[in-house]
């Protein structure tokens, strides 16, 4: 398992890197494909738990939300979000109408997907479009990917108190406790390396580097917790099977998209 995580992770990173360097819609039209894939595994795995979300709205409402934030920003939200909405409820209604008498659960569903795959999905996009937004996710993105690592090793040799034994058995509070200071000195080095390229101007430092691990390392956990509420309440292992050793799309970027928006407004709030 470890190695097709390896494998899948050394192929997909060089894309990755590349797309964040090259921003604008090329990183853009990459996150769209990553959250519309995202939306279809989990408008599939609703429907596996008997549920008929609306899959071209949940995946076209991501996709949408995903390009118009790296259009004009925030500048065209209320209006688009307004649209998905009243779009999603006009389906669902006519699906009632047509003999679904829960439509109602369906629209709901629909409407979580399109706001926590796209509006929350294109975060990454805004991150990306700050200044100095490649390092910034170079720092916040491997920040996740160091505290799941973290609990992963400690957690699966020493961990012996479940963290959440209904969401996940897997996972201990040794594994989740040992993630935190992997993520805050494994950012902080990297800010460290990162601030020798992007020069003494820079507003990434080591122990703003220290903080981001400090935050993804406490709260990006929820968002694993979260899809693997999903997962557990339809009877799914996995999102799906796209990526080998990693499961879904989805389930590769259910932390991140903690991450995402939560660096977003860390960043804003606080280095800028």
């Amino acid at each position: 398992m470890l190695l097709k995580r390896t494998i899948v992770a050394l192929i997909l990173l060089p894309i990755g890197l590349a797309a964040i360097f090259l921003g604008g819609w090329v990183f853009a039209g990459v996150i769209a494909l990553i959250m519309g894939l995202a939306a279809w595994e989990y408008a599939r795995l609703f429907r596996q738990g008997g549920f008929q979300p609306g899959t071209v709205l949940v995946v076209g409402g991501a996709v949408l939300l995903v390009a118009a934030r790296a259009w004009n920003s925030f500048e065209s939200a209320s209006w688009l979000l307004s649209a998905l909405i009243l779009a999603a409820m006009a389906a669902h209604l006519l699906a009632y109408e047509r003999g679904r008498d829960q439509a109602g659960s369906d629209f709901a569903i629909s409407l979580l997907g399109i706001l926590y795959l796209g509006w929350i999905g294109a975060y990454l996009v805004s991150l990306r479009q700050l200044p100095e937004g490649e390092w910034w996710l170079l720092v916040i993105l491997p920040a996740v990917w160091l505290a799941d690592m973290g609990a992963y090793f400690v957690g699966s040799r020493f961990g012996k108190h479940k963290l959440s034994p209904r969401l996940s058995p897997k996972k201990t509070w040794e594994g989740y406790l040992a993630g935190i200071p992997a993520a805050i000195i494994g950012t902080a080095l990297l800010a460290a390396l990162f601030q020798t390229w992007t020069g003494p101007g820079s507003a990434i430092t080591p122990l703003r580097g220290a903080l981001v691990g400090l935050v993804m390392g406490v709260l990006t956990t929820l968002g694993d917790l979260g899809e693997s509420m999903i997962k557990r309440q339809v009877g799914v292992k996995d999102s799906g099977s796209l990526l080998p050793g990693h499961g879904g799309v989805f389930d590769r970027i259910d932390s991140w998209l903690w991450g995402g928006v939560i660096g977003y407004y860390l960043v804003v709030w606080m280095f800028l």
